[in-house]
């Protein structure tokens, strides 16, 4: 049995059915994209000021510890012998009839005995005086391999 397709006003009818639901599905898709790009640049924006916020929480919360750490040291200044220990330590300061004395050269050493590296050095390389590292980049300068 062949099936015939329908003639007439009954295609024509059918034809528009099926016309309606694929204009009503792009007319809701066209509805959706628009909505979608004109919403992406507000949740971008709201976004990007939730990470702000969060950042100045943190920055807020550091301050804090910052003050609170200023005013512990501000109670201490207020103890009197805690501004002589600094008056000591720092100005060298010592009460009459007592001696001060400062080591200008001390040979203090590490737990192996032999002298303290400087800060900052590598104490596997050795230290040469500041002629003897010059007149090397001179020589390394001259030899034949180097680049010019």
């Amino acid at each position: 049995m062949v099936r015939r397709l329908p003639s007439g006003w009954r295609a024509r009818v059918g034809g528009a059915v099926s016309n309606r639901v694929v204009r009503r599905g792009v007319v809701l898709a066209s509805i959706g994209v628009f909505l979608a790009v004109l919403l992406s640049s507000s949740v971008a924006a709201w976004l990007h000021q939730r990470n702000e916020i969060a950042a100045l929480r943190d920055e807020v919360a550091e301050q804090e510890a910052d003050v609170a750490h200023l005013r512990a040291e501000r109670e201490r200044w207020n103890d009197p012998a805690y501004v002589e220990q600094q008056a000591r330590e720092r100005l060298k300061f010592v009460r009459p009839g007592e001696r001060s004395f400062t080591v200008l050269d001390p040979e203090t050493g590490d737990e192996d005995g032999g002298p303290e590296a400087a800060p900052g050095t590598d104490p596997d390389v050795p230290v040469h005086p500041w002629y003897d590292t010059l007149w090397q980049s001179v020589r390394t300068a001259d030899a034949p391999g180097a680049g010019r």
